[in-house]
């Protein structure tokens, strides 16, 4: 990403902030073959202590195009992003943006043997099942699941390291930035909420 060094998010703390509340990722390998890319859930395992580990899991053949494990792997997470009009600046500043947060994370993945891979499949599963009515559990059919779970491949990857953005009209005057909160209040709250947390913080 663009170095922009007022949009930078340094802090683990809040890139893991990110992956919780958007955990869908993109996995991007650069294989023997070119470029892969991939779509999966992810999770933070937030018993391996400091740093960021992220739990998820391939459908087969995917860790094969990946060449899974032999190399570094880049996983990205998208959070709340928008168009930004120039309608909503002063007069005269007239070129649009797009806001966004966004982490670029890096790690070489570890791949799961079958019994951690179900354990992983059963916690994603339970995780995004919460507590929605007639929620669902790989439990109920273990034998059935499991013989399913073979058509995947588990990984963990420790974030050796990240590159991430908080991109928040953080270089316009704080009336400017309110407007553009104000117009994005009703088509995008979660990215009006994302704006208002470093203006709170005095960043702006």
């Amino acid at each position: 990403m663009r170095h922009t060094p007022r949009y930078l998010m340094t802090d683990p703390a809040e890139v893991k902030a990110l992956v919780r509340a958007h955990p869908w990722a993109t996995f991007v390998s650069a294989t023997s073959n070119g470029l892969v890319a991939s779509h999966y859930p992810v999770l933070l395992d937030e018993t391996g202590g400091d740093g960021i580990v992220l739990l998820s899991h391939f459908g087969r053949p995917d860790d094969e195009l990946h060449e899974l494990g032999r190399h570094e792997l880049l996983v990205i997470v998208q959070g709340p992003h928008d168009y930004v009009s120039s309608s909503w600046y002063e007069p005269g500043d007239l070129v649009p943006t797009w806001n966004h947060v966004t982490a670029h994370l890096y790690g070489t993945p570890q791949i799961l043997g079958d019994e951690e891979n179900y354990a992983i499949l059963s916690r994603l599963t339970d995780h995004f099942e919460g507590d929605r009515p007639g929620a669902r559990h790989l439990s109920e059919d273990e034998a059935g699941t499991r013989r399913i779970a073979r058509g995947t491949v588990g990984l963990r990857m420790r974030v050796d390291r990240f590159d991430a953005r908080a991109k928040l009209s953080q270089n316009k005057p704080a009336h400017v930035q309110q407007r553009i909160v104000d117009e994005l209040g009703t088509t995008n709250p979660d990215l009006a909420a994302a704006m208002r947390r470093p203006r709170e913080l005095g960043e702006s």
